[in-house]
């Protein structure tokens, strides 16, 4: 199960993304309920399908996540069946201090997005934890903003659809 949480984030970021470990990321949706998505990540071609859980709250989400390695081929055949834009992004992975949780040290990371294209200028990072009280008990550093985890305008299969940046801060939440 995948349980996480999806901020938006500030404008000046408190480190270098320079000096950061980084992928290069094109995705397109064939589904948005479920959720079936084919990914480039740098030389790996993934499909994965995602459900939602009873356990989703607005605050976090947890998803029944399902991943497959495929060829080239098979990406490039699936992603012209897409519905929606192809979207394309650059994640860089944040290292973020420790926390307490149940007496335990936790350690997670950021995959902080930055999106190219019709996109351009949408940045958000999303943090995945062990476990609902983790991510219960998680204080996001001060470069993290709103939590949009509840938000669906937010949501990578809705973003394909969107038009322009503009065109997400138009349509209703959640």
């Amino acid at each position: 199960m995948e349980i996480e949480s999806k901020y938006l984030v500030a404008s000046e970021l408190p480190f270098d993304l320079n000096t950061l470990h980084k992928k290069e990321i094109e995705q397109a949706y064939i589904s948005r309920n479920p959720t079936i998505r084919v990914r480039k990540s740098n030389d790996r071609y993934i499909l994965t399908v995602k459900f939602k859980t009873s356990l989703d709250s607005g605050e976090v989400l947890c998803n029944e996540e399902h991943e497959t390695l495929i060829d080239e081929e098979t990406y490039e055949h699936l992603k012209a069946k897409r519905d929606g834009n192809v979207i394309s992004k650059t994640r860089y992975i944040v290292p973020l201090e420790p926390f307490k949780c149940g007496g335990e040290d936790i350690s997670v990371f950021a995959e902080l997005d930055v999106f190219h294209g019709y996109l351009d200028g949408l940045r958000f990072a999303e943090v995945e934890f062990p476990s609902i009280e983790a991510a219960n008990a998680f204080v996001p550093p001060e470069w993290m903003k709103e939590n949009v985890s509840g938000d669906k305008r937010y949501k990578n299969g809705y973003l394909s659809v969107a038009t322009d940046i503009s065109d997400i801060a138009s349509r209703p939440e959640k």
